[in-house]
Protein backbone atom coordinates (compact mmCIF):
# COMPACT_ATOMS: atom_id res chain seq x y z
CA UNK A 1 0.00 0.00 0.00
CA UNK A 2 1.46 3.25 -0.83
CA UNK A 3 1.60 5.80 2.40
CA UNK A 4 -0.97 8.61 2.09
CA UNK A 5 0.90 12.46 1.68
CA UNK A 6 -0.11 15.47 3.19
CA UNK A 7 1.10 17.21 1.00
CA UNK A 8 3.25 18.29 -1.88
CA UNK A 9 6.53 20.74 -1.86
CA UNK A 10 7.54 22.01 -4.98
CA UNK A 11 11.08 23.56 -5.55
CA UNK A 12 11.32 25.88 -8.72
CA UNK A 13 14.59 27.12 -10.01
CA UNK A 14 14.11 30.15 -11.73
CA UNK A 15 18.02 30.58 -14.19
CA UNK A 16 18.55 33.56 -16.29
CA UNK A 17 16.22 36.32 -14.92
CA UNK A 18 15.80 39.82 -15.73
CA UNK A 19 18.12 41.49 -12.80
CA UNK A 20 16.00 44.55 -12.47
CA UNK A 21 12.71 42.15 -12.25
CA UNK A 22 14.57 40.38 -9.26
CA UNK A 23 15.10 43.89 -7.48
CA UNK A 24 11.64 45.18 -7.36
CA UNK A 25 9.86 43.82 -4.29
CA UNK A 26 6.73 46.05 -5.70
CA UNK A 27 6.48 43.60 -8.90
CA UNK A 28 7.78 40.02 -6.86
CA UNK A 29 4.70 40.56 -5.17
CA UNK A 30 2.44 41.27 -7.50
CA UNK A 31 3.88 38.65 -9.92
CA UNK A 32 3.41 35.97 -6.51
CA UNK A 33 0.12 37.32 -5.63
CA UNK A 34 -0.82 36.72 -9.29
CA UNK A 35 0.39 33.36 -9.21
CA UNK A 36 -1.39 32.35 -6.41
CA UNK A 37 -4.30 33.06 -7.69
CA UNK A 38 -4.14 31.64 -10.93
CA UNK A 39 -2.70 28.51 -8.83
CA UNK A 40 -6.25 28.14 -7.98
CA UNK A 41 -5.15 29.58 -4.67
CA UNK A 42 -7.09 31.46 -1.91
CA UNK A 43 -4.33 34.22 -0.50
CA UNK A 44 -5.11 35.01 3.04
CA UNK A 45 -1.96 37.00 3.87
CA UNK A 46 1.57 38.17 2.08
CA UNK A 47 4.54 39.68 3.25
CA UNK A 48 7.70 40.54 1.48
CA UNK A 49 10.92 42.02 2.60
CA UNK A 50 13.71 44.45 0.04
CA UNK A 51 17.54 43.40 0.98
CA UNK A 52 20.27 46.10 0.58
CA UNK A 53 21.88 46.37 -1.97
CA UNK A 54 19.08 43.65 -3.48
CA UNK A 55 17.39 40.89 -3.23
CA UNK A 56 13.52 40.03 -2.34
CA UNK A 57 12.24 37.54 -0.01
CA UNK A 58 8.88 36.94 0.21
CA UNK A 59 5.85 34.72 1.78
CA UNK A 60 1.93 34.30 -0.21
CA UNK A 61 -0.05 32.35 2.44
CA UNK A 62 -2.84 30.88 1.09
CA UNK A 63 -5.23 28.51 2.81
CA UNK A 64 -4.59 25.51 0.87
CA UNK A 65 -0.51 26.54 2.98
CA UNK A 66 1.78 28.67 0.61
CA UNK A 67 4.64 30.42 -2.03
CA UNK A 68 7.85 31.61 -1.11
CA UNK A 69 10.10 33.38 -3.22
CA UNK A 70 14.14 34.67 -2.22
CA UNK A 71 15.89 36.31 -5.49
CA UNK A 72 19.36 37.45 -6.23
CA UNK A 73 19.44 39.87 -9.13
CA UNK A 74 23.36 39.44 -9.24
CA UNK A 75 23.04 35.95 -10.35
CA UNK A 76 19.48 36.01 -12.31
CA UNK A 77 18.11 33.52 -10.10
CA UNK A 78 15.10 33.22 -7.88
CA UNK A 79 14.16 30.31 -5.68
CA UNK A 80 10.61 29.52 -5.35
CA UNK A 81 8.41 27.07 -2.97
CA UNK A 82 5.11 25.94 -3.16
CA UNK A 83 3.74 23.88 -0.51
CA UNK A 84 0.40 22.85 -0.20
CA UNK A 85 -2.02 20.17 1.05
CA UNK A 86 -4.66 20.48 -2.02
CA UNK A 87 -4.28 18.48 -5.22
CA UNK A 88 -6.19 21.41 -6.82
CA UNK A 89 -3.63 23.59 -6.57
CA UNK A 90 -1.64 24.40 -9.57
CA UNK A 91 2.15 24.56 -9.18
CA UNK A 92 2.70 24.56 -13.01
CA UNK A 93 0.46 27.60 -13.17
CA UNK A 94 2.84 28.85 -10.51
CA UNK A 95 5.84 27.80 -12.77
CA UNK A 96 4.10 29.60 -16.10
CA UNK A 97 3.57 32.94 -14.42
CA UNK A 98 6.60 33.09 -12.88
CA UNK A 99 8.71 31.87 -15.57
CA UNK A 100 7.35 34.52 -17.82
CA UNK A 101 6.60 37.63 -15.03
CA UNK A 102 10.33 37.66 -14.14
CA UNK A 103 11.93 36.80 -17.50
CA UNK A 104 13.41 33.52 -16.60
CA UNK A 105 15.21 31.51 -19.78
CA UNK A 106 14.55 28.28 -17.53
CA UNK A 107 12.70 26.56 -14.81
CA UNK A 108 13.79 23.02 -13.01
CA UNK A 109 11.24 21.91 -10.71
CA UNK A 110 11.57 19.31 -8.24
CA UNK A 111 8.48 17.80 -6.31
CA UNK A 112 8.86 16.05 -2.93
CA UNK A 113 6.24 14.55 -1.45
CA UNK A 114 5.49 16.04 2.35
CA UNK A 115 3.83 13.95 5.71
CA UNK A 116 3.86 10.55 4.50
CA UNK A 117 1.06 9.18 6.64
CA UNK A 118 0.94 5.40 6.84
CA UNK A 119 -2.15 4.10 5.34
CA UNK A 120 -4.38 2.50 8.53
CA UNK A 121 -3.90 -0.96 9.68
CA UNK A 122 -7.07 -3.25 9.04
CA UNK A 123 -8.44 -4.62 12.52
CA UNK A 124 -9.19 -8.36 12.90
Amino acid sequence: MKPKTLGWHVLMELSGCDPERLRRVAGIRAAMREAARLAGGTIVRSVFHAFSPWGVSGVVVIAESHLTIHTWPEHGYAAVDVFSCSPRLSAAAVRLHLRRALGARSVTVTRLRRGPVPAARRRT
